[in-house]
């Protein structure tokens, strides 16, 4: 396993770390859970990411008991949640991130974790109601209580997260430290563009999410919509409107014989090539079961094959479909 700095902080994380969205609570168990967490800590990985609203609580639940029934050393492993859409229909209980509400989900998530603190904490989307002070201050006050050792924003835009830690630095607060973006082959600019200016300006950390495009890279969709796929889930079928569509499709499929070319799997390829940007932190990824994990982890050993040349080669298969998927 490779480990990189989580930006500017001295914490590092595994290049390639283990999600629990759609998952947990979802598509595996607890047993499942345990399996692949162990056999993903085996194989280096110290970093599990999950949040409050992943499948309405039970994904920290599972992921909590998981971790438990492991007995694993707890200073050895990082845990992450995120915080913003909330479990309850209160009008300061969902999509907000006003004091009140920060610092009593916070509470809830350690209790549904079973844990004492969460190594990252992420304001899951921005909060244009709440005065952006209110939550640094907030935030502030939950690193300051050893409930989270750092804290991050996960969506939000170059200007808010700037914003944010322009806010902390003028209080002395604690700064936001990362940010938990969507990064894949066909999503790029917000990563590549956007944030740029971030990297060496504030030390922003990137925990990027879904290198296979919510599993369309992995070239899995090239005969139709499997029935244990994300795209079938019910309550994800916007997946399926955003992504399914016969054009992308005949451009991924144009990946197949380069990942061939080095030895790679399509999901391999695609998450190698999200981990070879210096400036991301982590890959998170995600599996509904051991064969998967097993081929995900594997991205490691292409790392070192991505030379420019496969790079040009990818971005000429994709050029048909990246204007717009971004």
């Amino acid at each position: 396993m490779i480990y990189r700095h989580l930006g500017s902080a001295g914490i590092k994380v595994s290049v390639l770390s283990l999600g629990s969205w759609v998952t947990y609570g979802s598509q595996i168990d607890i047993d499942s859970a345990s399996q692949m967490i162990k056999y993903a800590y085996d194989h280096g990985v110290n970093y599990f990411d999950n949040a409050e609203s992943y499948a309405g609580g039970q994904s920290e639940v599972i992921m909590g008991q998981a971790f438990r029934r492991l007995g694993l050393r707890r200073g050895s492993y990082l845990v992450s949640t995120k915080l913003y859409w909330g479990l309850h229909e209160g009008p300061n209980e969902k999509n907000t991130l006003n004091r009140k509400y920060l610092l009593e989900a916070i509470e809830g998530s350690l209790e549904r974790l079973g844990m004492k603190y969460v190594d990252l904490l992420f304001c899951h989307r921005p909060d244009p109601e709440t005065p952006i002070e209110e939550t640094v201050w907030a935030m502030h006050d939950i690193i300051s209580s050893g409930k989270a050792l750092y804290w991050g924003t996960s969506e939000w835009s170059a200007e808010q997260i700037r914003q944010a830690w322009e806010t902390a630095d003028k209080h002395n607060l604690r700064k936001p430290q990362m940010e938990q973006p969507q990064y894949n082959m066909l999503v790029r600019t917000k990563v590549e563009k956007e944030f740029a200016r971030l990297y060496q300006g504030i030390g922003l950390g990137l925990t990027t999410f879904s290198p296979l495009a919510s599993g369309l890279l992995s070239g899995k969709y090239k005969e139709g919509i499997p029935k244990d796929s994300r795209f079938a889930l019910y309550g994800y079928e916007w997946l399926q409107e955003r992504w399914y569509q016969p054009e992308i499709i005949s451009s991924i499929e144009r990946l197949r014989p380069i990942a061939e070319s080095i030895g790679s799997t399509m999901s391999q390829l695609a998450i190698a090539w999200a981990a070879r940007n210096p400036n991301v932190s982590t890959v998170i990824t995600g599996a509904s079961r051991l064969s998967q994990l097993e081929e995900n982890l594997g991205a490691i050993e292409i790392l070192p094959r991505l030379n420019a040349e496969i790079l040009e080669k990818i971005d000429e298969a994709l050029e048909p479909i990246l204007v717009m998927s971004n």
